[in-house]
């Protein structure tokens, strides 16, 4: 009997952890969003600094790297030019040629006295040899792996953080989609080489970049990151408007979920989305339908057939149907993964950063989006955005309609765990 009570208990508590790891935050949005002004209109910048958080600031310098021949070494010179301080926040961090790489220029500022601090999720960094945590950790630097696997963590366990923060000296950052690992090396150039996107930004807004890193450094350590040495004062030093904002389940997870709803509500001429995840809610679908109603082009790249997840695939084309009908036009990316995360709207808004478009980046990940307002460099990365769709398939609705039986049953078998993938 006192068996039976114990296995009794232990199966309660193993079944109530994992209910809370699929919960979702008690606050989220219900209701549509309608379409009041345009986003070239005062009053959609006005409501994101208002609404999204942090204000929007001008003077800074946004520049677009694609890829890891441009994005690595961007990253590892802004590295090696601190002078006082490196906050960097990840969450792939895998054992490899890159990896190394990064180990060993953080290590370098460390030994020179640059206070060095890195947060590298949990999950996300299984893949990572301990030697080489200990080794960042013998030179100095100071490494915190979020949420690892706990007893006092078991209900958490599934919020992760996603976030990809690196801030140089208070004044240079870094967001986009890139990780540290091998397949993000090289130029797209086949299968084993991802296609990403990252972005070096210098201005005022960096401040809000350390912000967004003493969040979670604050949770891990209990610590803050304050002083001049990590909030200087910052000089312009460029022509873009832009603001970073933040969102995890423990306090403004519906954020990020609403920041891409009032975007595609004020959209009157075009959506472009890059989705190396492209699983929306109800809610995004009915955003991305009226936007279509309106008039506004809408197209999404996804991956092809070198996704890294089929089953986010399967489960994200199970919702094409009404989405083609509409005329959204749909590409599969073709040369290799896809991981790139972008939006652009009316060539006026482009909003970067880690946030996936689906359930899990929108409600259970701490996640980090950039927004940059400017029609100068809106048009560039329309033109990132149209390369990429060259290399791209057109998904047609008819072929939505033939797809195999074995599929389609899949997708219903999937249906429940959108919010987990």
């Amino acid at each position: 009997m006192f068996w039976i009570v114990a296995a009794t208990v232990v199966a309660t508590g193993l079944a109530s952890v994992l209910i809370m790891n699929f919960m979702i935050p008690e606050k989220r949005l219900e209701r549509h969003i309608e379409h009041r002004y345009a986003v070239a209109d005062p009053q959609f910048k006005l409501e994101m600094g208002v609404l999204m958080g942090p204000a929007v600031l001008s003077g800074n310098r946004v520049v677009a790297l694609q890829n890891g021949d441009e994005i690595f070494p961007a990253m590892l010179e802004a590295i090696a030019q601190a002078t006082s301080t490196i906050s960097f926040e990840t969450y792939i961090y895998w054992s490899g040629d890159i990896g190394r790489r990064f180990s060993t220029a953080l290590c370098d500022r460390a030994r020179a006295r640059v206070v060095v601090s890195v947060i590298i999720d949990w999950v996300g960094s299984l893949k990572m040899d301990t030697a080489l945590l200990d080794e960042m950790k013998g030179c100095g630097v100071r490494v915190e792996r979020y949420r690892p696997l706990s007893w006092y963590h078991l209900g958490r366990l599934n919020n992760r953080t996603h976030r990809k923060l690196l801030v140089i000296d208070g004044h240079v950052a870094f967001t986009g989609g890139v990780g540290v690992a091998d397949h993000w090396l090289g130029a797209a150039q086949d299968p084993e080489h991802w296609r990403d996107m990252h972005f070096r930004i210098a201005g005022p807004v960096a401040a809000q970049f350390q912000a967004a890193f003493n969040d979670n450094w604050i949770k891990v350590t209990g610590e803050v990151l304050n002083g001049a040495q990590h909030f200087p004062h910052a000089e312009p030093q460029g022509e873009h408007d832009a603001h970073l904002f933040i969102s995890s389940p423990a306090g403004g997870s519906d954020s990020m979920h609403l920041m891409y709803l009032l975007s595609l509500a004020a959209a009157v001429q075009t959506i472009d989305l890059t989705a190396s995840y492209f699983v929306p809610d109800e809610l995004i679908d009915k955003a991305l339908l009226a936007a279509r109603a309106r008039g506004v082009r809408v197209r999404i790249l996804v991956p092809g057939k070198h996704i890294d997840s089929d089953v986010v695939r399967l489960s994200s084309r199970a919702g094409w149907g009404p989405l083609l009908q509409a005329e959204v036009e749909i590409f599969e990316y073709e040369p290799t993964m896809l991981h790139a995360k972008a939006l652009i709207v009316d060539r006026e808004l482009v909003s970067v950063g880690s946030t996936n478009f689906d359930v899990r980046s929108f409600r259970l990940n701490d996640e980090a989006s950039l927004n940059v307002y400017d029609r100068e460099f809106a048009a560039h990365m329309t033109e990132v955005f149209e390369d990429d769709l060259r290399k791209a398939t057109k998904y047609t609705y008819d072929r939505w309609r033939q797809r195999p039986w074995a599929e389609k049953f899949m997708e219903t078998v999937l249906r429940p765990l959108r919010s987990q993938l």
